[in-house]
């Protein structure tokens, strides 16, 4: 999965002569958590609700409302992002990059940038989509837990079992907790498992009790 399937294209921007007053209304108007700059069309900074923020007034501030609307009227987004360092990922990397960089810069959003120009912005809501479907959260059927010996040709054999049983994996993940043994967890579009869970079990396979029922 790349980061254009789950992007939001076309993102609503500011410029850095945008004030904070108009920034804040945007965010207030199209309910967004953060916002791309871009001066003359490039990419130079990403300013979220959190900036702003920081740089409103507190509400125990002795400021009149007139100076208060003055201020955020007249304070220009480019004092947010002088020092700000710019990052965005293309539209074709992984989305595990994307969740990658996130992860490593501590940050909730990246903008999409393709041959110098914003096409999007991916954000951590999207990695959560992105993740609930590869796990088939939202999908029929019933979830599997096994717990398997991590050698060639096991992966194989768990498929043929379950398939011989008149399963249909429609989801599948493997994860790691000891360099021997793999936790592979199946996403079936079956309902009733139990001779699936039966069969596996007779070939040694541990069979986590099913924790996720999917909708019907």
């Amino acid at each position: 999965m790349r980061v254009r399937d789950k992007m939001t294209s076309d993102p609503v921007f500011i410029t850095p002569q945008t004030t904070i007053a108009d920034a804040l209304t945007l965010m207030r108007e199209g309910n967004f958590r953060r916002l791309p700059v871009l001066d003359r069309g490039k990419l130079v900074g990403i300013v979220t609700d959190r900036d702003l923020s920081e740089v409103s007034p507190s509400p125990a501030t002795s400021l009149s409302v007139f100076e208060l609307n003055y201020l955020l009227s007249s304070t220009k987004i480019k004092t947010l992002i002088k020092k700000q360092q710019v990052i965005s990922i293309s539209p074709d990397e992984i989305l595990e990059k994307a969740a990658l960089v996130m992860r490593d810069h501590q940050i909730g959003a990246i903008p999409v940038v393709e041959v110098g120009k914003l096409v999007g912005i991916i954000t951590e809501s999207d990695i959560f989509d992105a993740f609930m479907e590869m796990m088939g959260l939202r999908d029929a059927g019933t979830r599997l837990e096994l717990v398997l010996d991590d050698k060639p040709g096991m992966l194989v054999r768990v498929a043929e079992t379950v398939w011989k049983n008149g399963g249909d994996i429609s989801h599948l993940a493997v994860f790691h907790d000891t360099p021997t043994k793999a936790n592979l967890v199946l996403q079936l579009r079956t309902k009733d498992v139990e001779h699936i869970v039966e069969a596996l079990k007779e070939q040694g396979i541990i069979v986590r009790p099913a924790s996720w029922k999917g909708h019907a």
